[in-house]
């Protein structure tokens, strides 16, 4: 049985059999773990993260009474879903991240977990179609991520990279070929981005 536990730059889940190169979940359970399929929850709580596939021999039950597993193509496309880096099992990643968002917003003091998740809750709930335009000339960082005609597109070397079934394909295009760009990468992701936090980005 195929899980509906993909997650598209969107944010949205779907069930295919390509495997994810992280993972992560939405606070909580969300599923049902007897029939193991999503009712019209699409999350738990605020604590929206990604995590590594294994850390310290870990094993669980996909979908079991514990909570709900989610799998991402890799981390841009889990910032542009509005996942941020797990503090436990990827610190060094996490850590980063709150650096480059402290910089990014002339903050006092690294945010900690409470002050991330409630400020991405807010961004990544703004569906795309309302969400800032970007004008083609705007040098956006790697692993941005973008949407054009109701597609995604994430930001590498200078061009875009399209996502096309679960995966960005190596099909780059220019900024200036496309139309109606909006951000999708939620805006304290971006500030993280801007100021030199950098996900893998894996283009197939």
């Amino acid at each position: 049985m195929t899980l509906q536990n993909r997650v598209t730059p969107f944010g949205a889940l779907v069930a295919t059999p390509e495997r994810g190169t992280l993972f992560g979940n939405r606070g909580g359970r969300f599923h049902d773990p007897d029939s193991r399929t999503l009712g019209t929850r699409r999350w738990a709580s605020k604590r929206w993260i990604c995590c590594r596939l294994d850390f310290k021999g870990r094993k669980r039950t996909v979908w079991g009474n514990g909570y709900t597993e989610l799998f991402f193509h890799d981390e841009a496309t889990a910032l542009a879903a509005g996942h941020r880096p797990c503090f436990e099992c990827r610190r060094h990643d996490a850590v980063a991240f709150g650096d480059a968002v402290q910089r990014a917003f002339g903050l006092d003091a690294r945010p900690g977990a409470d002050w991330l998740d409630a400020r991405l809750h807010q961004e990544r709930l703004t569906p795309v179609e309302e969400r800032a335009s970007i004008d083609p000339e705007r040098r956006l960082p790697a692993g941005t991520v973008i949407a054009s005609g109701g597609k995604p597109f994430v930001m590498h070397d200078g061009v875009a990279w399209p996502w096309i079934g679960f995966g960005w394909k190596d099909q780059p295009i220019g900024l200036e070929l496309l139309r109606d760009i909006r951000l999708v990468t939620p805006p304290a992701m971006l500030g993280a981005l801007d100021a030199g936090y950098r996900p893998p980005i894996s283009i197939v």
